[in-house]
């Protein structure tokens, strides 16, 4: 234990690293044949990725925490100095001598990149400040025509609720209007009689758990308090860039929840209990209705499905079995060319086309020839290897994210040809490649649009012989 008079280790000392260095020499001696032994990984303060060779627990005994106790304090001394530090995550890339002498190299953060999945490669390369993928931008189509459904029935809803829940305290008209100030909308008549019910205070059922589940039954969900109701916007649906890239937003002429990532109309109310929101949609879909239920699957990052016509029908468990549209006969905005997907870039290509991914490939490289000149084409991400000619990527004016390897960015960045219409971009990488020529090429992107550096910082230490 270290004195209580002497300061904490940073995140910049080598002892607040040493521990799991230490498991990542240990892990990885017997694999490597170089007397160096190299090693890379990220921490983060909620995760962290490490190449680490665990024992696997005894014969019918299942993983736990205590076999891993080595790693997990290990780690939670370099969480210290990162929540000490205000800083969320970080990589980083050693190489050790038998001898136990150590240069450790940690890599970032920086404002301008999102953290690596996994990998201590960098993430997405945020070009512009403040920059959001197209899909998180798209606002809601107006449905001047969109009325409630006939099964909402607020007399009925609140005389359900009251039979269920005869001694919920329910929320004052006061407090509805501060509710509908905060959000800045004026709440749907059911959603109102909801509250007017119960307003659903964690402190007014206490210990009473009973009372507490006899509410989400009465609902047929875990009722937000009327606090805590907010706006599902796109803003509250965090994605990072390499993956919200590759969503797009389609909404089919006879869809009833429009295919958005969130709306200003979605005030969302409730949890079904495994993570995935329930909301009330003011802004439905053609074929939708004022104050539908929907809800927004936590496991997908865009859209939402319908639940229910009403409020009323939820409560009455009355649940829609209309579906979403199925958009015709339009070819997708996403298209994805590999050896299982589509066979060709030709196929892929149409006026509609937001996003290109070419995935794994066992033929011929592919040419962009087909996709140079369509109008709405954002997003190509491609799989290292499988481009024909990299520089026809300069042909692709419209691109806003753009991921390929390093050989293909490093094509691009020699013949001064990289998009200047990106806001974002990524490396993308085969393997477990040593992160500094990444973090090099990252960089020169970066100094392109001015953007802050992944700085590396030197720290150099000794282990000790290896027992």
């Amino acid at each position: 234990m270290a004195d209580q008079d002497s300061p904490l280790p940073t995140v910049h000392d080598f002892a607040t690293w040493e521990p799991v260095l230490r498991l990542l020499r240990d892990s990885g001696a017997k694999e490597q044949a170089s007397p160096s032994i190299r090693v890379a990984g990220r921490i983060g303060r909620q995760g962290w990725s490490l190449p680490l060779r665990r024992q696997l627990p005894p014969p019918g005994r299942a993983a736990q925490v205590e076999d891993m106790r080595d790693e997990i304090e290990a780690v939670e001394r370099v969480h210290h100095a990162l929540a000490d530090a205000g800083v969320d995550d970080v990589s980083f890339t050693a190489e050790i001598s038998p001898a136990g002498k150590t240069v450790l190299r940690l890599l970032g953060p920086s404002p301008a990149v999102e953290p690596g999945i996994g990998t201590p490669h960098p993430g997405a390369l945020i070009l512009v400040e403040g920059a959001v993928p197209q899909p998180w931008r798209c606002l809601p189509d107006p449905v001047p025509g969109a009325v409630p459904a006939p099964s909402a029935d607020p007399a009925l809803l609140e005389r359900t609720l009251r039979e269920r829940l005869p001694d919920a305290i329910g929320a004052t008209e006061a407090e509805i209007a501060a509710a509908e100030t905060r959000l800045g909308v004026t709440l749907p008549e059911e959603l109102k009689v909801l509250y007017r019910v119960t307003r659903s205070r964690s402190e007014d059922w206490g210990d009473d758990y009973e009372a507490a589940e006899r509410a989400c039954m009465a609902v047929g969900c875990e009722l937000f308090a009327l606090d805590d109701l907010y706006i599902a916007d796109a803003s509250s649906r965090h994605c990072l860039w390499e993956f919200a890239a590759k969503e797009a937003v389609v909404t089919p002429p006879d869809a009833a929840v429009q295919g958005l990532v969130g709306s200003p109309g979605w005030i969302a109310f409730g949890d079904n209990g495994d993570g995935d929101r329930l909301a009330v949609d003011l802004t439905p879909g053609p074929r939708g209705h004022a104050g539908q239920v929907i809800i927004l699957s936590h496991e997908e990052n865009i859209g939402a499905c319908l639940v229910a016509d009403s409020l009323t029908d939820l409560v009455m468990n009355r649940r829609s079995k209309r579906r979403g549209g199925a958009g015709g006969d339009r070819p997708p905005a996403v298209a994805h060319v590999n050896i299982r997907r589509l066979p060709s870039v030709e196929v892929a290509a149409h006026p509609g086309l937001e996003v290109l991914s070419i995935g794994v490939w066992d033929a011929e490289p592919l040419s962009l020839a087909p996709v140079t000149e369509l109008p709405r084409l954002r997003t190509l991400a491609a799989y290292p290897g499988t481009l024909a000619d990299p520089l026809e990527i300069a042909e692709l004016t419209t691109l806003e994210y753009l991921e390929l390897g390093p050989e293909e960015w490093r094509a691009l960045l020699d013949a001064g040809a990289v998009p200047r219409s990106l806001s974002a971009a990524a490396i993308m990488v085969n393997g477990n490649q040593d992160p500094l020529p990444i973090v090099a090429i990252a960089n020169e992107i970066l100094a392109l649009w001015d953007r802050p550096q992944i700085i590396q910082t030197v720290l150099e230490g000794n282990l000790g012989l290896m027992l």
